[in-house]
């Protein structure tokens, strides 16, 4: 019943300023990320209403050699049915979800992957999380089997694919010394309803909106 997120959110995702570029005048030219060790999954990511992070994202990222130009685009995005991490509900759903992929992959006597750090990466973040990605997928896998088994079998389903997945992470260290709040801490929205994108827009900066004459005006 409260699953289906009803506001709309505004997302940043951080890029080449070509792939900006791209997405501002193709808006239908949407790129997914496949890799495997995306943290919430394939799909196309957001930082959630965090412009810095995700320039500081594409920054890194040039330091890395991986672009040139950093950029970043603005979506307007729905989130739907979203499996959202931030709910016990699909926490619990992803625990199980491991149980069976690992007794899977021990059947088959084939190792679980694995999350891993960068070698340049001080604060052991896992950054490469393909044990996390594998999961995730393995989860959206087995439910959309039980959407068209459902179908199938009777017609319709209980159950639904998922729009989008959301979670909150911890990462960059702490802010000051015995802080409970870190550096990089976000919110991270991965896209898989490409229907779930409302709209790219260019960002712009913040001006001062206060016109002359009330700048002007004498105080009383």
């Amino acid at each position: 019943m409260y699953d289906v997120k009803p506001n709309l959110v505004i997302g940043f995702h951080g890029c080449e300023r070509a792939i900006r570029d791209q997405l501002l005048n193709k808006p239908n030219d949407i790129i997914y990320s496949r890799q495997p060790y995306d943290w919430l999954g394939h799909g196309m990511y957001f930082w959630e209403n965090n412009y810095t992070r995700a320039f500081q994202w594409a920054e890194d990222k040039m330091r890395r050699g991986a672009i040139q130009n950093p950029a970043v685009i603005g979506g307007v995005l729905y989130l739907g049915y979203c499996c959202d991490f931030l709910d016990t509900k699909y926490i619990q759903m992803l625990k199980e979800n491991y149980k069976v992929m690992a007794d899977y992959y021990k059947a088959g006597g084939k190792e679980m992957p694995q999350n891993k750090d960068l070698p340049q990466d001080k604060y052991k973040d896992k950054i490469l999380r393909e044990l996390d990605c594998a999961v995730i997928e393995h989860l959206h896998k087995e439910n959309s089997v039980q959407v068209q088994k459902g179908i199938k079998e009777k017609g319709y389903s209980e159950s639904k694919v998922f729009d989008s997945t959301r979670a909150v992470f911890t990462e960059g260290g702490p802010v000051f010394e015995g802080a409970g709040l870190f550096e990089k801490s976000h919110i991270q929205i991965c896209i898989r309803n490409p229907n779930c994108i409302l709209g790219f827009f260019l960002p712009r900066k913040e001006i001062d909106f206060m016109p002359g004459w009330e700048k002007d005006r004498p105080a009383a």
